[in-house]
């Protein structure tokens, strides 16, 4: 068979917009199945990709081969991706919370310089998206699967004030000035 020229190849990996995307092995892993003649081995992947600008993707593949099922996991996470607003395109809006199976993972919003504080599985989420600075904890499971796909639907539930206000037929400004007029009255009620 016959290889593609390079560009060929690079040009494959942009997706409709023209962006480059980022893919990162999350996890592999070997499954044997005992037949007559021996053990037949099998690979499971699991894999993120994202642009670095808000958008991600999760994806799984099996195969007899490594190198397949980490094409067949990146061509599943490119058909799966999901935009995801960031403020100031470094952070989320707010806090969440996830769950999926017995996952359930934290994240929180941070201040500039913060970095990437998170587990494996759920850093390489960020760093694909592109997210700068994140504080996430995962709880109840170490399984990169459970801990991956519980933060995405974390990232689901992630809102921009933009669509709150437009849901609630008020400005922007209204929601942010009201946050920003309630925090000296709770003091003074924590002070009484």
């Amino acid at each position: 068979m016959a290889r593609e020229p390079r560009e060929g190849r690079d040009r494959r990996d942009r997706d409709r917009d023209g962006d480059d995307l980022v893919d990162k092995l999350v996890a592999i892993n070997r499954v044997a199945k005992v037949v007559k003649g021996g053990r037949r081995f099998a690979f499971a992947a699991l894999v993120v990709v994202g642009d670095k600008k808000g958008r991600v993707g999760l994806g799984t593949g099996k195969a007899r081969e490594v190198p397949e099922a980490i094409r067949k996991a990146t061509d599943s996470a490119k058909r799966s991706m999901i935009r995801v607003p960031m403020r100031e395109g470094r952070t989320l809006h707010h806090d969440v919370i996830g769950h999926f199976g017995a996952g359930r993972v934290v994240l929180r919003a941070a201040p500039a310089g913060t970095g990437i504080i998170a587990g494996g599985p759920m850093r390489a989420v960020f760093e694909t998206m592109g997210m700068g600075d994140v504080v996430a904890k995962s709880l109840g499971t170490t399984n990169p699967h459970n801990m991956v796909k519980a933060t995405f639907a974390a990232l689901k539930n992630v809102n921009n004030p933009r669509s709150v206000a437009a849901r609630r037929g008020k400005k922007v400004s209204d929601l942010i000035g009201r946050r920003e007029h309630a925090a000296p009255e709770t003091r003074e009620a924590a002070d009484a």
